[in-house]
């Protein structure tokens, strides 16, 4: 799209310089034909780069315009990038917040977890006890069982 503006203010440049080009052939032409003035090699010859000097100041005066508009650009740009660059950087360190968030949580749940595990294995264990009393207090019961059948 710069390129496109380029080419188009080139252009433009060049039609103004045509038309410019334009004009000045016509007021020599009315000059020559209404006042034709005849004039040494030594004035003409000065007033010729005169007249170069004043064409070459004008197309540098131009170049500078240009440059400048340039320069903004430029200028406007690299703000932009740099804009850019804190959002992208300030998104980053929000997602390193999160992510240290979230192994936070990740590590509580563990912990939490862990704890649970012991707690299910501790009761496991007192149920297990449990059971082998149960089942010892079974076999007492059916020896004292068996005792009493024989006994009564």
């Amino acid at each position: 799209m710069e390129e496109e503006g380029k080419g188009n203010e080139r252009w433009g440049t060049a039609i103004v310089n045509l038309s410019e080009l334009g004009h000045n052939l016509d007021s020599l032409q009315r000059v020559l034909t209404n006042k034709a003035v005849f004039v040494d090699d030594d004035t003409f010859s000065k007033a010729s780069l005169s007249s170069q000097q004043t064409r070459t100041i004008k197309a540098l005066e131009q170049r500078v315009e240009t440059l400048e508009r340039e320069l903004d650009a430029a200028i406007t740009a690299a703000a932009h990038a740099r804009s850019e660059k804190r959002q992208a950087e300030a998104g980053q360190r929000a997602a390193e917040l999160r992510a240290q968030e979230v192994t936070r949580e990740l590590e509580n749940t563990t912990k939490v977890f862990e704890l649970h595990m012991e707690e299910l294995r501790a009761k496991q264990e007192e149920i297990s006890r449990r059971d082998r009393d149960i089942k010892v207090l079974e076999a007492i019961i059916q020896t004292l069982s068996g005792k009493e059948s024989h006994a009564g």
